[in-house]
């Protein structure tokens, strides 16, 4: 019997949504609340408005056909559909998003199941189903306004590897939950354009290339070797806890990462012989995985 569609609904820094079926895309994205200023749009709005989007734009997916299963994903910490706390999105810190999307969803006249899940998470299922591994762990880092790491299948704990703390530097505070010398205090977008305030992320990088025909910012260089040993350092802990194997990179700014580089880094990190089979992955920023991986996640539930 064929596999009934499923809905994926993704918060990232902004609203990304799809109908899928058989672990694929049924039509196209369509995306809400978007912007070119890294989820602005989003920072501002409501929680209750965002879930009255998301059902909203739910029941016009379904077009009024029967749906098994739909599944939502969102940044921070996600535990029995509840969002514990969202260092990029403050206001649906608390929420018991579950409860708030049946209520949002029945309003709309769907009663299909619903799983909450992370937007990292979403990620790394979306991966193992759009390849046909759904037998393997899949880790992936998500690099845009903030910093995830997903992992399939979900493991239960907490997860959050943007805040993994790879700086004992007072002076690295720039991560949006507001500890010191996090990852995404490093990586994020957001805490990007706060160290620079004169230079966009794009920007920041480009004065780093070196090369004869180059004139290098020493400021930018002296970054952009921070950013990829903040890479590093993160992968190499998450190596030294559960093992090796491969690691994706994905999100808007995983255009930065320079594969030889980032490799040499984690080589000086990670020496035990045991943990040396590990390999990096570059998948082009979009929105296809996500949607795909709540849908999944939900089927899956």
């Amino acid at each position: 019997m064929a596999e009934l569609r499923s809905i994926g609904l993704v918060v990232s820094e902004h609203i990304a949504a799809g109908v899928v079926e058989n672990h694929q895309l049924i039509g196209e994205i369509r995306r809400l609340a978007h912007d070119e200023e890294g989820g602005d749009l989003l920072r501002g709005m409501p929680a209750e408005e965002i879930v009255r989007m998301l059902a909203a734009e739910a029941a016009a997916l379904a077009g009024g056909r029967p749906v098994e299963a739909i599944g939502v994903a969102f940044p921070g910490i996600v535990r029995e559909g509840i969002i514990e706390d969202s260092p990029n999105l403050h206001q649906i810190k608390g929420l018991h998003v579950a409860v708030a999307m049946r209520e949002a969803l029945a309003a709309q006249g769907l009663q299909s199941r619903l799983r909450i899940s992370n937007d990292a998470d979403a990620v790394a299922t979306g991966l193992a189903a759009t390849q046909g591994v759904l037998d393997r762990v899949i880790r992936v880092w998500t690099l845009g306004a903030g910093i995830g790491f997903g992992h399939y299948p979900a493991a239960g704990g907490v997860w959050e590897g943007g805040h993994i703390v790879v700086s004992l530097d007072p002076n690295e505070n720039f991560c949006a939950c507001g500890g010191r010398g996090h990852l995404e205090g490093i990586l994020g977008h957001r805490a990007m354009r706060l160290r620079f305030l004169d230079r966009e992320p794009e920007e920041v990088f480009a004065a780093a290339k070196t090369g004869p025909n180059s004139n290098p910012d020493p400021r930018c260089v002296e970054f952009a070797l921070l950013w990829h040993r903040a890479l590093a350092a993160a992968t190499a802990t998450s190596i030294h806890l559960e093992g090796p194997g491969k690691f994706y990179i994905t999100g808007m700014n995983a255009r930065f990462v320079n594969l030889g580089f980032l490799n040499l880094c984690v080589q000086e990190m990670v020496k035990l012989s045991p943990l040396q089979g590990y390999v990096f992955e570059i998948v082009p920023a979009n929105d296809e995985l996500g949607v795909i991986g709540a849908a999944v996640n939900a089927a899956q539930a």
